[in-house]
């Protein structure tokens, strides 16, 4: 993975603490996308991940990640945006032990790689996908994000 050319577009849209550079975000997702990509990915405040998870999916509260693919399934270009909600993500890193970056960095390569067409909808794809998520952190030096620190 990560040797196309990419146009990515990186968004800090949230003031709180701890969110990663833009090159982090950029190193992440080159390390992530299998093909060549055009994204943006936005990081947000609570209203604004609330609003989005409202009107994509219906549920009246801020997610942690979100993507949104724009690409047919065979298109040679991956298209689509990443939104990360920067209180969910700092709360959930809080929770569980882990530092902001090594959260940031797990839910960049998770929405990158739901815009490569992976999933965790059933199980035999939750494992690839967790599978995929680990052997890309691990590139990265960062610790398996499915074992208790």
């Amino acid at each position: 993975m990560g040797l196309h050319p990419h146009a990515l577009n990186i968004q800090i849209a949230s003031r709180i603490k701890g969110i990663p550079r833009e090159r982090d975000f950029r190193k992440w997702l080159v390390a992530a996308l299998p093909k060549a990509a055009e994204l943006t990915l936005r990081v947000v405040n609570g209203a604004e991940g609330r609003a989005l998870n409202n009107g994509f999916r219906g549920k009246s509260y801020a997610t942690n990640v979100l993507t949104f693919v724009y690409h047919e399934k065979k298109s040679p270009l991956l298209m689509g945006d990443i939104v990360l909600c920067a209180p969910v993500v700092a709360r959930e890193a809080r929770e569980q032990s882990k530092t902001l970056a090594a959260h940031y960095a797990h839910l960049t390569i998770h929405g990158a790689l739901h815009l490569a067409g992976l999933d965790h909808e059933v199980e035999r794809a939750a494992r690839t996908m967790e599978k995929t998520e680990i052997a890309i952190l691990d590139s990265l030096g960062f610790d398996n994000p499915y074992t208790d620190s």
